[in-house]
């Protein structure tokens, strides 16, 4: 095998082409994953379009799990045959934060396949920048978590998202029996943060969605929960405008939401939800939404509410994913809605980013 298909962004393009190119050979410290699943990222286009991505040409997707097909003559934790996933976050590894369970705020931090978010030079990303969109993928060893028996290839290649899940319930600081408001509900992190409800000791959820149809169906991951729906289409048309859904979700929650899971990209509906936290509630933000909040800061202090910003897990958050996974206390094949081949990657990016249909995880697999 001397070539392989990978999914490729180019300069002054923002679409993706399919193309052969050669399999990737590995350096010293390296380790060549043979693909056998891959994530979709509802974001990755998003990011191209405003320069994110650094390196281009470049292959795309950041997350990646399959076998090891080659590894570099320095490496001795991890063997050919062995399966696993690709941690793709990309960061000093000897920072303050680094050494302290905040990766993604280490002034280097990147994700292959993905953006560079670091304002300081970014050497690995400038090595490791290539991702998991194609059959092989190469990564530095320190990035390879071996798959527990039992976790198969398409859920091992969402574990970042699942984690990404994770860092924000611990974000949010939960007191026990917590009523928490989750945004997004039917997308890809939405999800996630519903199947984790109940192994984060959440007693009463709150998911929002624009389509009811859509949010309704998202209902059964939360198990045991009690769990109350709030559709943006069955509010008032003027919702928007004079608080409709601050309104709605103080009905379903007349004390206050401890926390808000927010991972919406625009609008009002972050504003909207914080103004239904109970005081001292906590609004984790991870949705990259530009629109401005018109809360005075002295409508925060009197309600002692926190907004806190986080753009990723750690490394610890996926390997916590990867042991609920391995021992029975989280199954999340049911998050995984969608499967391509990679032949049909690009229609593949299309409908995660028309969303003409209900899309919770979607993988492809080469």
């Amino acid at each position: 095998m001397t070539t392989m298909l990978a999914v490729r962004a180019h300069r002054g393009s923002n679409t993706l082409t399919l193309e052969r190119i050669p399999v990737p050979q590995p350096g010293p410290h390296d380790v060549v994953v043979q693909v056998a699943a891959a994530g979709l990222a509802p974001g990755m286009m998003r990011l191209l379009e405003k320069g994110s991505f650094k390196h281009l040409p470049t292959t795309v997707g950041h997350e990646a799990a399959g076998t090891v097909w080659a590894v570099g003559e320095r490496v001795s934790d991890v063997s050919v045959g062995d399966r696993v996933r690709v941690h793709p976050n990309l960061n000093c590894r000897d920072c303050v934060y680094c050494r302290s369970d905040r990766d993604m705020m280490c002034a280097q931090q990147a994700m292959l396949g993905h953006a560079a978010f670091g304002n300081q030079v970014t050497p690995l990303y400038d090595e490791y920048h290539d991702g998991g969109l194609a059959e092989y993928v190469r990564v530095p060893h320190w990035l390879i978590d071996r798959l527990p028996d039992g976790v198969g290839f398409d859920v091992a290649a969402k574990v970042h998202d699942v984690a990404n899940a994770v860092r924000a319930l611990k974000c949010a600081d939960l007191p026990s029996a917590a009523t928490v408001i989750v945004t997004a509900a039917t997308g890809t992190m939405g999800t996630a943060t519903i199947k984790l409800a109940a192994a984060h000791g959440i007693a009463n959820l709150i998911v929002v969605g624009r389509d009811g149809d859509r949010t309704r169906a998202v209902v059964r991951l939360a198990g045991s929960v009690p769990t109350s729906v709030v559709a943006l289409d069955e509010l008032p048309a003027d919702w928007s405008a004079t608080g409709g859904l601050t309104r709605r979700l103080r009905e379903l929650a007349p004390e206050g939401a401890h926390a808000v899971i927010d991972y919406v990209p625009g609008g009002p509906t972050t504003e909207q939800a914080m103004g239904a936290m109970a005081t001292g509630g906590t609004l984790v933000h991870m949705g990259s939404n530009s629109t401005p909040l018109s809360l005075p800061p002295a409508a925060m202090m009197a309600r002692c509410w926190r907004f806190v910003g986080t753009r990723a897990c750690t490394r610890n958050d996926a390997r916590e994913v990867l042991s609920m996974l391995g021992s029975g206390v989280l199954t999340a094949d049911e998050l995984i809605s969608h499967r391509f081949p990679l032949a049909d990657a690009l229609k593949a990016v299309d409908a995660m980013q028309n969303r003409t249909e209900p899309i919770w995880m979607a993988v492809v697999n080469p």
